[in-house]
């Protein structure tokens, strides 16, 4: 895990030697690449792996998105950001929290991450569940509403 933002994967890539790096928000960062974000070459490699398997891109992914719900990244626009984080500090204690990049939260079973935004006013809420669709949109839900509150 890192630190969102292309400054931050530049010099981790450097640092430890990494071929590759990606953020949940689409930038892949590629050491052949002089570290820097590319939308292109993951487009190539995927079109170029498409060709060869003779599949499409659903059914290569399915074994994915049928284990893994993920909310996406979905933004908020808050007054006092510090004090958002605190109440979900506050809110979801009994779980392992981590704040590398705002604070993360993790269950055995799910897990999200609010940060805020390094270029607008916002807060980024991503969310993931082991369980189901269901239950992902059930706790991204109870989540927005503690942030939008």
């Amino acid at each position: 895990m890192n630190r969102v933002g292309h400054a931050f994967f530049k010099v981790r890539m450097r640092d430890e030697g990494g071929a590759f790096g990606g953020e949940v928000s689409g930038h892949y960062y590629f050491a052949d690449f002089y570290n820097a974000d590319s939308g292109t070459i993951p487009a190539l490699l995927i079109l170029e792996m498409l060709s060869k398997k003779g599949a499409k891109l659903s059914e290569l992914v399915e074994q994915f998105r049928s284990k893994y719900f993920i909310s996406g990244e979905i933004n908020s626009e808050v007054e006092d950001a510090d004090a958002k984080m605190a109440e979900i500090e506050e809110k979801y204690s009994d779980a392992e929290i981590t704040k590398l990049d705002g604070i993360s939260i993790d269950y055995e079973d799910w897990h999200f991450n609010v940060r805020a935004s390094n270029t607008e006013p916002l807060l980024r809420l991503c969310l993931e569940s082991l369980n189901s669709k269901e239950d992902m949109e059930r706790r991204r839900d109870e989540v927005l509403q503690l942030i939008r509150s």
